[in-house]
């Protein structure tokens, strides 16, 4: 199962391992969907323009982050559902970091808690944080950051709501962030009061909904670790964001899992790195599952690239290993389209090295693997058995 030769051996291998429900909560998005296919396109829809009679026999795919070096400039998104695929899989996430030089960022709802992956794996990590507590939650969350020697804390600012991810409500299927009470029964009880107990479970769910530039504040104040902003998606976030500290920007649109019919991620990296102006590090993550998009990214003025679903398919098809396979073929990728290019080092990729143009199939998340795409319409129908965790 690790011994695949490309990401669509690894794709296939991961469909049909994983549970139909499963797999439709990896792939999914929000209501339309209209956010998760933009993430697609807005990469489709970006042509190269390659340079030639350089000498590439070199060719160095390493960058850094925060001081910290990484073999390619790709790191893991923060996935809080990943123990759907593997009970210790921020374990195996974190293993094949440290193998590959690459970095994890853990979310706050992920498995096995922070404590035992830093006990099982010694390789530097960064924290997902997802705000879902009161102030002394928080604080408590930051101290653990900082007893965990992790690398920085990453704010997720783009999920203050748990959006309708249709797919799921049509499954049965329930992650650990949802929940079984509607927004709307929420807003009523907060507008029109009820029982002291309803008032006050009303009031719980809603907190992370009251995250704001004061929070960041806060975690400044309580620790010196680097901040970085998850979930910036316009200038003028991003320019708030260096004015209030963040040592990165990580644009984010939650893998079109959040708002529908936002803007594909990198389509608004080059709004973002001309806001901050080479103030602080930009990163990025949506849609990325080739080579190529990475270098993408990294010529419109992205420093690395985060991957979720990716890291999911690796995961699923392989465990550890598997991820260690994903990323030697991602070098792979890459080094070969660095050299058809004509450049030997990341730095050297500008905007000069792409331009826009028509995408050549409608918008879909498996646009860049045509013989997933094939031999899954091939196959009859799965059914889906409820799941919840």
């Amino acid at each position: 199962m690790t011994e695949f030769t490309t990401l669509q051996e690894m794709l296939l291998i991961a469909h049909a391992k994983m549970e139909p429900a499963v797999w439709d909560f990896v792939n999914g998005g929000t209501e339309s969907e209209v956010t998760l296919r933009r993430n697609r396109h807005g990469l489709d829809r970006l042509a190269f323009r390659a340079r030639v009679l350089n000498d590439v026999a070199r060719i160095d795919t390493s960058t850094t982050f925060l001081g910290h070096k990484l073999a390619l400039p790709v790191m893991m998104a923060p996935v809080g559902s990943l123990a759907l695929i593997d009970p210790a899989a921020a374990v195996s996430v974190a293993g094949a970091c440290k193998t590959y030089g690459s970095l994890l960022i853990y979310s706050t709802f992920a498995d096995p808690p922070l404590k035992i992956v830093r006990s099982k794996v010694d390789h530097p990590l960064i924290l997902g944080l997802y705000v879902r507590g009161d102030q002394a939650w928080l604080d408590a969350a930051v101290d653990e950051a900082v007893a965990a020697g992790c690398l920085a804390i990453a704010v997720v600012t783009e999920a203050p709501y748990y959006s309708r991810r249709e797919r799921d409500l049509i499954n049965g299927f329930r992650s650990r962030g949802s929940k079984s009470t509607t927004y709307a029964a929420t807003q009523k009880v907060l507008r029109e009061g009820a029982s002291s107990k309803a008032v006050a479970a009303a009031e719980a769910r809603m907190v992370t909904a009251r995250l704001t530039w004061k929070t960041i504040e806060r975690i400044r104040r309580r620790s010196s670790l680097p901040i970085i902003l998850k979930g910036i998606s316009t200038a003028e976030d991003a320019r708030a964001a260096v004015e209030h500290g963040a040592s990165a920007i990580y644009i984010s649109n939650h893998g079109g899992r959040q708002l529908d019919c936002a803007p594909g991620s990198i389509e608004v990296v080059p709004e973002i790195v001309d806001a901050v102006s080479g103030r602080t590090a930009v990163i990025m993550d949506g849609g990325i599952y080739r080579g190529t998009d990475v270098l993408k990214a990294i010529a419109l003025g992205a420093r690395a690239v985060c991957i979720g679903r990716l890291q999911c398919w690796a995961l699923a098809a392989g465990g550890e290993a598997g991820l260690v396979r994903m990323m030697e073929i991602l070098e792979e990728e890459i080094i070969i389209a660095m050299g058809l290019l004509g450049v030997t080092n990341l730095s050297e990729l500008s905007r000069n090295h792409v331009v826009a143009t028509d995408a050549l199939d409608p918008p879909h998340i498996f646009n860049p693997f045509p013989v997933v795409k094939e031999r899954l319409a091939a196959l009859p129908p799965r059914t889906n058995a409820n799941k919840r965790d």
